[in-house]
């Protein structure tokens, strides 16, 4: 479920940076707004069933040698913040299509209205998502960062563990 998400944000990451190279209300940008957005949508379902799995089955095996205390206290954080991060983007998402009155999706997808048609504040909510979804690189960065130390520096198992 980890790189399953992970691909999910590099799918949606990739649609918002390419979008900009076309012109606005091109069919291809508005192609690649409307799979963002369904892709953005995908994520509630992975996360929650992600969750549920998790608290179902547990964790993966521990990590070997353990970390000290602090910083298996930052990685729990850390994931929580991710967590959150995951969660709060599509539903943000889903307002501002609400907002817009913009409720059709690829393939067919119809969602429920959050709010009732608010231009005013389909923007308000489209700054707070582009905002945080800037914020979310550096999540994933910092992410990928500990990762990576922990398994050239520390040489622990918390990489390996994740791997198939």
């Amino acid at each position: 479920m980890h790189w399953l998400t992970l691909a999910l944000l590099i799918v949606i990451y990739s649609l918002v940076e390419l979008k900009g190279v076309f012109p606005k209300g091109s069919n291809a940008r508005n192609a690649m707004q409307a799979w963002h957005e369904l892709f953005g949508i995908s994520v509630i379902v992975v996360v929650l069933l992600r969750m549920g799995l998790r608290r179902l089955y547990g964790q993966e095996p521990g990590i070997t040698p353990i970390p000290p205390v602090w910083q298996t206290k930052l990685a729990h954080t850390m994931h929580w913040v991710l967590y959150i991060f995951l969660l709060a983007m599509p539903v943000l998402g889903w307002f501002i299509l609400s907002a817009k009155n913009h409720l059709e999706l690829p393939l067919g997808i119809h969602l429920l209205p959050l709010v009732a048609p608010n231009k005013s504040l389909a923007g308000i909510l489209q700054d707070i998502h582009e905002t945080l979804g800037n914020i979310g690189y550096y999540l994933i960065g910092l992410h990928a960062i500990a990762a990576l130390y922990h398994h050239y520096w520390r040489c622990d198992n918390t990489l390996r563990r994740m791997l198939w």
